[in-house]
């Protein structure tokens, strides 16, 4: 903390401005420890309060511009990219889109407290038509929130700043080594757990699905997609609607004697191969994510349109 309170007396607000907009158009600079630090200058009077507040607002919205601008104008292939370059490819847009589905505009006003939520909201605004001054308003009174909480938090601790400043310094480089250490081996295991997660569950594609149907073994097909994403695509007729989490709480629902296969629309079918792994932890045998997704059960429609006839007429329910 030492380093970004010489840093930011040194070169002002501007840094701070650069910082918060960096985070907003999604680099991995926190801009939470810089409003700290900002708040604990103000309160030492080596800063301006209303010039901090001013120019971290409007950094912060010019980033969120960026990604709403692309939102309305791109649709939904830039959650596609998000989640392709997220960490957590299973949940990085599925479950901030089911929060923004259930809260609509006013999880703008919370959007930079969630973790993950602060880049995929933005885009999700424009995806869903909000108009520009309701964004502009919502997400504006979040910005206002979360940068006010940064400095006020900042200012609360800014008599401690001295005794902070001295302690950093002894305490500093080890703690910057352990933190360091560890996000390097996360990033590291969570690497390896995406490439086996990828490579080593099989997948069954969309004939082989449509030719069990036409030999009359009847899977189960389940649709992990987002509530937003359900919202706007149709998803294939007779699929049930089930989160991953809702896969282990209603797995008494689902036959163990029949094929069970999950479809989503994320990259790499990864909520699908997630869905899976769980499912056979918990014993199931016939079970199998869709390779391709409904992005590949959208394009046979037009390559083998016999077999997705079958298909869309032939889906039991869990329940028959």
């Amino acid at each position: 903390m030492n380093e970004i309170l010489e840093f930011l007396t040194q070169h002002g607000a501007l840094v701070l401005a650069a910082v918060v907009f960096a985070e907003q158009v999604g680099l991995p600079l926190p801009a939470l420890p810089f409003l700290i630090a900002a708040g604990a200058l103000v309160g030492t009077g080596q800063m301006s309060l209303s010039l901090a507040v001013v120019l971290a607002v409007v950094a912060a919205m010019a980033g969120d511009q960026v990604w709403f601008e692309l939102g309305r104008r791109r649709g939904r292939p830039v959650l596609k990219w998000l989640c392709r370059i997220s960490l957590e490819p299973t949940s990085c847009v599925r479950r901030t889109e089911d929060f923004f589905a259930r809260h609509g505009v006013r999880a703008l006003l919370v959007a930079k407290f969630v973790p993950g939520f602060s880049t995929i909201a933005p885009p999700l605004a424009g995806i869903v038509g909000l108009s520009v001054p309701q964004y502009l308003l919502f997400n504006g009174l979040g910005t206002l929130l979360w940068v006010g909480t940064g400095l006020g938090l900042g200012l609360a601790f800014s008599g401690e700043l001295e005794l902070a400043l001295a302690m950093t310094a002894q305490i500093g480089p080890t703690v910057v080594l352990v933190v360091v250490t560890a996000v390097i081996a996360y990033v590291i295991y969570k690497g390896v757990y995406r490439y086996r997660a990828d490579y080593r569950i099989p997948r069954v594609t969309v004939r082989q699905v449509t030719d069990k149907v036409a030999t009359g073994d009847a899977p189960v097909i389940i649709d992990l997609r987002s509530l937003g994403a359900r919202q706007q695509v149709m998803g294939i007729p007779g699929a049930i609607a089930l989160t991953l989490d809702e896969l282990v709480t209603r797995q008494d629902e689902l036959p163990r004697d029949r094929d069970v296969i999950l479809y989503c629309d994320c990259p790499k079918d990864a909520s699908s191969v997630e869905g899976t792994r769980r499912l056979r932890k918990l014993g199931f045998t016939r079970v199998w994510p869709l390779a391709g997704g409904l992005e590949a059960w959208s394009a046979a429609a037009t390559t083998v349109p016999a077999a997705v006839q079958v298909l869309e007429g032939e889906i039991v329910p869990a329940s028959a």
